[in-house]
């Protein structure tokens, strides 16, 4: 059994997952309007991440804020709402 603050610590790392995952899905190919199916975005994900990393998709999402930030937002509202939604639950 977890202790309070391990739950917390596994809290943490999901959230921080779901920030990277949303960031990969927000640098990739796939738009809002295909409805990507979740295979579809899992291979843009891994695609991203293998590309830049986590660092560097975070880096590459910020810069896109940058130089677009009237699409960035909404795109970003649709990756985190797909990749939270397509996410299965942490066992505690």
């Amino acid at each position: 059994m977890l202790s309070e603050r391990g739950i917390r610590a596994r809290r943490v790392v999901v959230i921080v997952e779901a920030v990277e995952r949303a960031q990969a899905l927000f640098l990739s190919y796939l738009q809002p309007s295909q409805e990507p199916s979740t295979g579809e975005i899992n291979i843009a994900i891994e695609t991203s991440l293998r590309r830049w990393g986590p660092a560097g998709c975070a880096a590459a999402a910020a810069a896109e804020y940058g130089e677009h930030p009237e699409s960035a937002v909404s795109r970003m509202r649709w990756a985190l709402t797909v990749t939270t939604a397509r996410r299965e639950p942490v066992a505690a």
